[in-house]
């Protein structure tokens, strides 16, 4: 692809996309031969552009006598023309101290924030695979007939559920129910300890089954309803020219965060891949939506590996 294209074509494409990138508007051939560098004529740069267009690489939209990039433009871009540069020291020590909290669902939103803050657009980061088990429970009373259960993952995630009781319960009764989840399952899930307690919760005080069982249940869909997506940055997107003057793409693009199960099929998709992969919108089946593109990278925790967009 880049053979079909000389030097002189490949710095104007490259030039557009930058400027198309940064504006969000289509690019007209004066506006290519101030910014270039090159010393051409707008009229030879709109012959440039008209190679460029029957070739697929650039498009001219109705409205506008300028071009825009096509997806098979973007991806000569990303393969033979992007340019990396190596982030700063200062600039590496900063993300990595805001990554660098004790809570793990904070370090996580953080990572969101700060892909959105980096690209200008929206960061979204796909949760470690979790299981329901626990590695410590507790429960501290609120008043007579509310307790709060206190649920620490194997992944040092704390979360918190308010269990209305029957009975009242003193602290001493909740030390005990705690000990016994604690001492005998940790690291099991919710569901197992609740088959294997099936038959000895009878054999339990009715008190203690009672609280346990709550607790069980509690668990269980504490585990089911834990968010696998975190999503940063989508009103980003208002600030996009082309998608703020058509209401029809930016609606789609905001029902891809609320149908949150076809981005989990294309950050799940990137798990395995090596390094950061980017999904054209147009070219990529993946991406449903073909004004818009993903960098899409994996990252591991505690050999887990994940996703983040």
């Amino acid at each position: 692809m880049v053979a079909m294209l000389d030097d002189r074509s490949r710095k104007l494409l490259k030039t557009l996309i930058e400027r198309y990138i940064a504006d969000g508007q289509p690019v007209g051939s004066r506006a290519l031969a101030r910014i270039s560098g090159l010393e051409l004529s707008p009229a030879t740069i709109r012959n440039v552009m008209a190679d460029l267009e029957d070739m697929g690489f650039v498009s001219s939209p109705h409205t506008s006598a300028g071009r825009v990039p096509t997806p098979r433009g973007y991806r000569l871009f990303v393969d033979s023309l992007l340019t990396v540069q190596p982030l700063e020291q200062q600039q590496t020590d900063l993300m990595q101290g805001q990554l660098q909290v004790a809570d793990p669902s904070r370090a996580i939103q953080n990572a969101a924030q700060l892909l959105s803050r980096l690209s200008q657009f929206a960061g979204v980061v796909l949760t470690p695979r979790r299981t329901s088990a626990f590695r410590q429970v507790e429960f501290v009373r609120l008043s007579d007939r509310r307790v709060l259960l206190i649920i620490v993952t194997p992944e040092g995630d704390v979360q918190n559920r308010v269990l209305m009781t029957e009975a009242p319960y003193t602290p001493s009764q909740l030390v005990e129910a705690a000990n016994i989840l604690n001492e005998q399952f940790a690291g099991r899930s919710f569901g197992e300890v609740r088959e294997r307690l099936h038959g000895d919760l009878r054999i339990l005080r009715e008190d203690i089954s009672r609280l346990m069982e709550s607790a069980l249940q509690a668990g269980s869909q504490a585990a089911e309803e834990s968010e696998p997506l975190v999503i940063s940055g989508e009103r980003n997107l208002l600030g996009v020219s082309d998608l703020a003057t058509d209401m029809d793409k930016l609606r789609r693009m905001f029902d891809l965060f609320d149908h949150r199960s076809r981005l989990m099929q294309l950050l799940d998709t990137a798990i395995n891949a090596h390094g950061v992969q980017i999904y054209i919108g147009g070219e990529s089946t993946l991406v449903p939506v073909d004004d818009m593109s993903m960098v899409v990278a994996p990252y591991t925790v505690d050999g887990t590996r994940s996703t983040a967009r």
